[in-house]
């Protein structure tokens, strides 16, 4: 189980709505880069990175409308994760397929690559999310105080 702080329920009543632009802005600030980076750790290019993560946030927009966040079924985070998991799964069997006749190894090592859903890799997810939601906390917070603040506070809390 994470410690990491859950995913804000308010704002996930607030995308069910595709025209809050502000609400969807929030949810790509914090979850885009989170998903573009577990496609970059799992060996993609930048451009496949960023088509698998347009392809998750699409998804989130189709089911977003009738989400019906319930903790005690799982985590936002978790659903979201196994989206992820699902496209990049897709994503690597269609390069194999790609490769099935040229008669060398490509196959066996792109179903190598396959991830397995382990805790780890799910451990790795939320960690990340921690981080990139601290970034985004943080870019909000500096726009609000003094300078001089904000560098006492990185130089304490943050930089130790």
């Amino acid at each position: 189980m994470s410690d990491s702080p859950a995913t804000r329920p308010s704002l996930l009543v607030r995308i069910r709505e595709p025209r809050d632009s502000e609400a969807w802005s929030q949810f790509v600030d914090i979850y885009a880069p989170l998903i573009y980076g577990f496609f970059r750790k799992n060996g993609l290019q930048d451009a496949d990175a960023a088509d698998l993560t347009q392809d998750v946030l699409r998804a989130v927009a189709k089911a977003a409308r009738e989400l019906d966040y319930d903790p005690r079924r799982g985590s936002f985070r978790g659903w979201l994760f196994t989206i992820a998991r699902n496209k990049l799964r897709n994503f690597l069997a269609g390069q194999g397929r790609r490769c099935r006749g040229s008669g060398d190894t490509d196959m066996q090592s792109l179903l190598e690559q396959l991830p397995a859903p382990d805790e780890d890799q799910q451990a790795e997810w939320d960690e990340e999310y921690d981080r990139r939601l601290f970034d985004w906390a943080a870019a909000q917070v500096q726009t609000e105080v003094q300078e001089s603040t904000w560098q006492a506070f990185r130089q304490t809390a943050v930089q130790g």
